[in-house]
């Protein structure tokens, strides 16, 4: 278990240095000029060459990775050309957003797919199975944008439910039900598509481990089948739920990004864009950054508990 566990660390370390230079080398491949973004198209080449050589801009490309490494490492991710405030107290704003999101969407989809793949999976090719698997394979082909969509335009422009609305988000702190109310709608959005892949990876393996023999014992004992579902074909049908969350979560930041644009909700979607179109180098940097160790984080997580689950993974 030990080694395990520190094999997995090295591999993160290794993981993270990668994206650390595939982050930092992203602001030299971006198109334009970072000198012609902070003084303008206007500015004369003497001024340029000046800002370029206060920058470090002019020195070797190796040695500006480790000044600014050590800079990230420290918590410094820079301060925005744009607007002159801190990246990381930007991204320090936008990202429980984020987080909150992830959240409620991941609570509503684990809540409705793992009883339903329990249902689907004591009688496989019933008509709640072929009806939840029907409707699955809909939804899996519905983009999450469309499904937002739609959803503002029912939900908010036809009936009028107050902050579902694009531009309607309410901040925790200033009131928490609105607030609720307010990512309603981006985390239903959400959950429908981790609901599909939840329910249809949950559904496959209960099947195959209610054919085992611990579950013809079980039965044979006269227990229940609600307790042997969860006491007994519960555990061992969750390592490829646990490891479809795992690569789910990460991709969620993807579709939820598109969702906060098009809501106007300020978390690092809406942040990270509205970068891009400012020319705003320094902020896409350092959100990519966040972003993409924040998914090997992740996915280290869910490792692990796949590992507490189902130890024999660590000996393998």
């Amino acid at each position: 278990m030990l080694r395990y566990v520190l094999r997995r660390i090295v591999m993160l370390i290794a993981i993270c240095f990668i994206i650390s230079v595939g982050s930092f080398y992203l602001i030299h491949l971006l198109p334009g000029n970072i000198t012609t973004v902070i003084e303008g198209p206007g500015a004369s080449p003497e001024n340029q060459a000046k800002l370029y050589k206060l920058l470090g801009l002019n020195k070797p490309i190796y040695q500006q990775y480790f000044v600014w490494i050590g800079n990230v490492l420290r918590g410094n991710l820079g301060t925005s050309f744009i607007s002159q405030t801190s990246v990381a107290s930007t991204i320090r704003a936008a990202l429980p957003i984020d987080l909150e999101i992830m959240f409620l969407s991941q609570i509503l989809a684990f809540a409705t797919a793992i009883p339903i793949a329990m249902r689907s999976a004591r009688k496989p090719d019933g008509w709640l199975d072929r009806t939840f698997s029907a409707g699955s394979f809909t939804l899996l082909s519905v983009p999450t944008f469309i499904v937002i969509v739609l959803m503002v335009l029912f939900i908010s422009v036809k009936l009028g439910v107050p902050h579902t609305g694009p531009s309607s988000y309410v901040s925790f702190s200033q009131d928490w039900i609105g607030n609720l109310e307010s990512l309603a709608l981006p985390a239903v959005a959400l959950a429908i598509g981790s609901f599909v892949v939840y329910y249809r990876v949950l559904r496959s393996d209960l099947i195959a481990t209610l054919q085992e023999e611990f579950i013809t014992m079980a039965r044979s004992k006269g227990l229940s089948q609600r307790r042997i579902m969860w006491r007994h074909a519960f555990r061992p049908s969750s390592v490829a739920l646990l490891g479809a969350a795992g690569v789910n979560i990460g991709g969620l930041l993807a579709s939820g990004f598109v969702v906060q644009y098009l809501l106007n909700i300020p978390g690092l979607g809406y942040t990270l864009i509205s970068a891009i179109n400012m020319s705003d180098y320094l902020l896409v940097q350092g959100i990519v950054l966040v972003v993409s160790v924040g998914v090997v984080l992740i996915n280290f997580i869910f490792d692990f508990i796949i590992n507490i689950v189902d130890p024999r993974i660590s000996r393998e």
